[in-house]
């Protein structure tokens, strides 16, 4: 049986010039996605990253400070993938285009995900991290406002929130039943189950027009 290694080896040319910041964000979330958010330390991260292991005090005075940083990377890509995904899109359309891409984050970059929202890291002692990570629910919010009545936009925001937030983070930590989720055909649950969301906003839409 072959075993594969999980190790990562530092850059191949040590580090001299540039942005050593975002040089050191990128080495950890390189060990984040490979090996979890126990193997990411200065000093580890500083490896791989071709660095002296002094080096990471420059920008960071604590590991949790550098895991701030990388979740903030993240609610960064996160909140790019929002726009990009909600551009020139309306009403029901846009929402669904900001769920598919909320979901589709924690799908394809679970580790990040799971620290972004996870218990690993304090979001109070960080108000950049905070601020940043209140965006991609602004986000949400703004498509809600924008199809429902002022009486119902808090219940309707909640709720999109709680749907995507919630179907992300289960598929992020590998939650779901095999029964219930294929993930050659992920994309579909993630249709589906905003489909509902949509359909009761739409029936919602009805029962006023009455």
């Amino acid at each position: 049986m072959l075993l594969l290694s999980t190790s990562i080896k530092p850059e191949s040319s040590p580090y001299h010039h540039g942005d050593l910041r975002r040089a050191l964000v990128e080495a950890g979330l390189q060990l984040l996605e490979k090996r979890g958010p126990a193997h990411v330390s200065l000093r580890e991260v500083s490896r791989v990253a071709g660095v002296s292991h002094n080096a990471p005090y420059r920008h960071f005075d604590s590991r949790e400070a550098l895991l701030a940083a990388m979740a903030a990377d993240g609610f960064e890509t996160l909140r790019a993938a929002m726009a990009r995904a909600a551009e020139g899109k309306q009403s029901l359309e846009r929402l669904r285009a900001l769920g598919l891409a909320y979901v589709g984050f924690a799908r394809e970059k679970p580790a990040v995900y799971l620290l972004m929202f996870g218990p690993e890291l304090a979001k109070d002692p960080f108000p950049a991290l905070k601020a940043v990570a209140e965006q991609s629910f602004e986000a949400l919010r703004q498509a809600i406002d924008a199809i429902t009545p002022e009486e119902t936009r808090a219940a309707a925001a909640i709720g999109a929130w709680a749907l995507v937030h919630g179907l992300a983070h289960l598929i992020a930590d590998r939650q779901l039943p095999p029964e219930l989720f294929d993930p050659a055909d992920d994309e579909g649950l993630i249709e589906n189950v905003l489909a509902i969301y949509r359909l009761g906003l739409m029936r919602q839409d009805e029962r006023r027009g009455n």
